[in-house]
């Protein structure tokens, strides 16, 4: 429906997500590294790290899946043949607003989901600390990802609108993709060469890419109708109405 424009932007938003949270959340990546097994250098151990966050990573895409799945139920139940150019417009709006939310407040916007349901979570967590195993790495880094976090609700709301498991899933694949470099780093202690990330004018122009890429989504219909076969080389999904 929404094609790759979607999906860029999910990655983009992982990458103002991750430097979010290594300069607002007081690195949540390199605390976890106080309470993860040693290797014999004395340093945490890598395999642990990255399987803390194939985890993080696992949570988003099962998330995702999940949501586009219960979206593609309820579409069976509707019997508007133009119902997915609607979704498409709801969706390119929600990118907007998105987008609007990260000029004004430096982040998404919090729909209280997220600590209800961390606060069921939470205590799984705790279980498995100290993490000495990449298992319970793993299981860490799964309850991780559903930390309340604006933007990962707000792309998982963008996910949903697909109404499709399969690209649901690859959104929130990509948002994590996206976060992951500057979280690792974290996690190695090496967070100073991607702090970058976080600074304003950084968010901003995401924000400002963001928001091109929703009039891009909303208005794909119009280009396409005024503009002939020479829009469609551009435009990464298809438009044409159903």
């Amino acid at each position: 429906m929404n094609g790759s424009l979607t999906l860029v932007g999910a990655l983009v938003l992982g990458l103002v997500a991750s430097g979010h949270c290594l300069l607002m959340c007081g690195g949540i990546a390199g605390a976890l590294a106080v309470v993860t097994g040693r290797a014999a250098n004395g340093k945490p151990r890598f395999d642990l790290l990255v399987a803390y966050q194939l985890g993080r990573i696992g949570s988003y895409t099962l998330a995702g899946a999940s949501v586009g799945a219960i979206g593609a139920t309820l579409l069976q139940f509707v019997a508007r043949p133009d119902i997915r150019d609607d979704l498409r417009v709801v969706s390119g709006i929600m990118m907007g607003v998105v987008a609007v939310s990260l000029l004004v407040r430096g982040r998404g916007m919090d729909f209280g989901i997220g600590n209800r349901v961390w606060k069921k979570l939470a205590p799984i967590s705790r279980r498995l600390l100290p993490v000495n195993n990449v298992a319970h790495a793993f299981a860490f880094g799964a309850v991780w990802g559903w930390m309340p976090c604006g933007l990962v609700y707000s792309v998982l709301l963008i996910a949903w609108l697909s109404m499709d498991p399969l690209r649901s899933a690859a959104i929130m694949l990509l948002f994590g993709l996206g976060t992951l470099p500057a979280v690792l780093a974290g996690s190695l202690g090496v967070s100073r060469g991607v702090r970058w990330l976080g600074n304003d004018n950084v968010r901003s122009a995401a924000a400002v890419v963001l928001f091109v890429m929703a009039l891009l989504t909303i208005g794909g219909p119009w280009l396409v109708a005024h503009s002939g076969l020479h829009a469609m080389h551009w435009l990464p999904w298809e438009c044409a109405t159903r």
